[in-house]
C-alpha cells in the first residue's frame, strides 16, 4: 500500500534535507528520499556537499594548514618541531569521520522533525495537479505519493570530453578527496573553487602543483583587485597558475597521465602528472530522474526550468539548488529549500540573490557579496571605493598573517554598499557583516560608526568603510 504524504523532497543535499525540515516545522506530512550510501551501504544523506564537498574538502584543508604550519610557521612562534612526519591515512581518516558525524547529524534531524526518510533514488512514476506516484529504486522498491514535490537532486563533476574520470588517475572532487599517497607531480585542470582549493591542499602536502586555466584571467568573476593579489600570494606558496591555456590531448597510462596543452603564447607543451584533477564545472544531475515520463520542463542547459519562485511548468512540482538556474552554492540551495516550504504553506520565502556570498577556501580566504568593481563600471553606475589592508592589523600581526586587504564598493550618491570584497585570514567569517548591512540596505559610513571589538580582524571591515570616505585611522 502507497504511503501518502503532502510534501515529497528528491535528494537530501543542503537544498533538500532543508527543505524537508522546513517543510515538517510548518505542519505538512514530509518525506525526503536520498541515494547517497556510506561504505558499508548505509545512508549517507547530505548530498555532494557533506560527502564529496564542502564538508571533506574543509577537513582536509584543515589539517593541511595545520601541517604548513608545523613545517613552516611555527618557528617564528618560537614553536620548534623535530622529526615532523605525515600519516596521510589518519588525516583522511579524520575527514571521513567529520562526513559521518554529518550524516548521522542529518538523520538525527530528520527523526526530530518527523520527516520520513527512504534511502534509494526518486524518480517520478506518474502524476497531475492531484498528486505524483513516485518510485523508490532502493533495497526494496517502493512507491509513495506527494500532493507537493521539491526536486533537489543537486549537480555533478563535469568531464572533459575524451577524458572520463575513474577516481584513480583522473580525478574529479570526489577522488580529489581520497588520494591515498601525496603525488610527486599533480595537475589541477581549472582555477575555480574546486581546483584551487583541492590544489592547496596536496600543495601543503608536499605535491608539485600545476593548474591549467582556460581563461586569461584569474578568477574572473572576484574583483580584479582582489583576484590579482589572491594570485600572487597563491603564487607565492607555489602554486603554479597558467592562465589562457588550450587543452589538447589527454593521456592516462599505468601510473600517470600526460596532458598537451598550448600556453597563452601559443607554446605547446605536455605535462606528465601523478595525478589530474578536473574542476571546470558541473552539470545539473536529472539522470534517472524520469522528467520527460510526467513533462518535466528542463531548459537548453540541461536545468530544471524554474520562475523565480522555483515553480517547475508542472503544477505543485518545485526545483531547488544546483538543478535550476542560479550559483552553485550550498547556501543558495538552503536558502530556496526554505522559501519553497514557506510558500507551499501560502508564506512568502526570500531569497535574495544579490546578497548571496561567495567564499574560496584556500589560505588566504576569498570571500566577496554584491558587485565587483569591473561590473559597476561596465554597468555605469558611479561608485566609491575603499580598501584597508590586513598589514595594518593588530589581530592581523598578532595571529601572524597579515596578507591580503578589506574592500568597501559604494554608490557614489547614496553612498550605499554595493559590493564587499576580501582576501585574507578568516574571509568567510568577516563577509558576514557586509551581507547583513546589504541585505539592510546600509551605507558604508553605518558600517564606519559602528565599534568593533579591538583586537580583531573585523577592525579592517571597518577601517575600509571608512576608507571609501578617504578617513581610514588606522592606514
Amino acid at each position: 500500500m502507497s504511503k501518502n504524504f503532502d510534501v515529497v523532497v528528491i535528494g537530501g543535499g543542503p537544498g533538500g534535507y532543508i527543505a524537508a525540515i522546513r517543510a515538517a516545522q510548518l505542519g505538512f506530512n514530509t518525506a525526503c528520499i536520498d541515494e547517497w550510501k556510506n561504505e558499508k551501504g548505509g545512508p549517507a544523506p547530505g548530498g555532494t556537499c557533506t560527502n564529496v564537498g564542502c564538508i571533506p574538502s574543509k577537513a582536509l584543508l584543515q589539517s593541511s594548514e595545520h601541517y604548513e604550519h608545523a613545517n613552516h610557521g611555527f618557528a617564528e612562534h618560537g614553536i620548534e618541531v623535530k622529526g615532523l612526519g605525515l600519516n596521510l591515512e589518519k588525516m583522511l581518516g579524520r575527514k571521513n569521520t567529520v562526513v559521518k558525524q554529518n550524516n548521522d547529524g542529518i538523520l538525527y534531524l530528520f527523526k526530530k522533525n518527523k520527516v520520513s526518510f527512504f534511502h534509494g533514488r526518486g524518480s517520478f512514476a506518474k502524476g497531475d495537479a492531484n498528486g505524483y506516484e513516485i518510485k523508490v529504486a532502493g533495497a526494496a522498491e517502493e512507491t509513495i505519493i506527494a500532493k507537493h514535490v521539491i526536486v533537489a537532486t543537486g549537480s555533478n563533476a563535469r568531464a572533459l570530453p575524451g577524458a572520463e574520470f575513474d577516481e584513480k588517475l583522473i580525478l574529479s572532487n570526489t577522488g580529489a578527496l581520497a588520494i591515498s599517497e601525496v603525488p610527486k607531480k599533480l595537475g589541477v585542470i581549472g582555477a575555480g573553487v574546486i581546483g584551487l582549493e583541492m590544489g592547496s591542499v596536496w600543495r601543503r602536502l608536499g605535491a608539485e602543483v600545476t593548474v591549467l586555466e582556460a581563461l586569461p584571467t584569474f578568477l574572473g568573476a572576484v574583483d580584479e583587485q582582489i583576484a590579482k593579489e589572491a594570485q600572487k600570494l597563491l603564487t607565492k606558496q607555489g602554486l603554479a597558475v597558467n592562465l589562457g591555456v588550450k587543452i589538447g590531448t589527454i593521456k592516462a597510462g599505468k601510473n600517470s597521465v600526460s596532458v598537451e596543452y598550448t600556453d597563452a603564447k601559443g607554446e605547446a607543451h605536455t605535462g606528465e602528472f601523478d595525478k589530474l584533477i578536473v574542476s571546470i564545472g558541473r552539470t545539473p544531475n536529472t539522470i534517472g530522474l524520469n522528467a520527460e515520463g510526467v513533462g518535466l520542463k528542463l531548459d537548453e542547459r540541461g536545468f530544471i526550468a524554474v520562475d523565480g519562485d522555483c515553480k517547475t511548468n508542472l503544477p505543485n512540482v518545485w526545483a531547488v539548488g544546483d538543478v535550476v538556474r542560479g550559483p552553485m552554492l550550498a547556501h543558495k540551495a538552503e536558502e530556496e529549500g526554505v522559501a519553497v516550504a514557506e510558500r507551499i504553506a501560502g508564506q512568502h520565502g526570500h531569497v535574495n540573490f544579490n546578497t548571496i556570498p561567495w567564499v574560496i577556501y584556500t589560505s588566504p580566504e576569498i570571500a566577496w557579496v554584491g558587485k565587483t568593481e569591473q561590473q559597476l563600471k561596465a554597468d555605469g553606475v558611479q561608485y566609491k571605493a575603499g580598501t584597508f589592508p590586513f598589514l595594518a592589523n593588530g589581530r592581523a600581526r598578532a595571529l601572524g598573517d597579515t596578507s591580503g586587504m578589506v574592500k568597501f564598493l559604494a554608490d557614489a550618491k547614496t553612498d550605499e554598499i554595493l559590493g564587499v570584497h576580501i582576501v585574507g585570514p578568516m574571509a568567510s567569517e568577516l563577509i558576514s557583516e557586509a551581507v547583513v548591512a546589504m541585505e539592510f540596505r546600509a551605507s558604508s559610513e553605518d558600517i564606519a560608526r559602528i565599534c568593533h571589538a579591538h583586537p580583531s580582524l573585523s577592525e579592517a571591515t571597518k577601517e575600509a568603510a571608512l576608507a571609501v570616505d578617504k578617513r581610514a585611522l588606522n592606514f
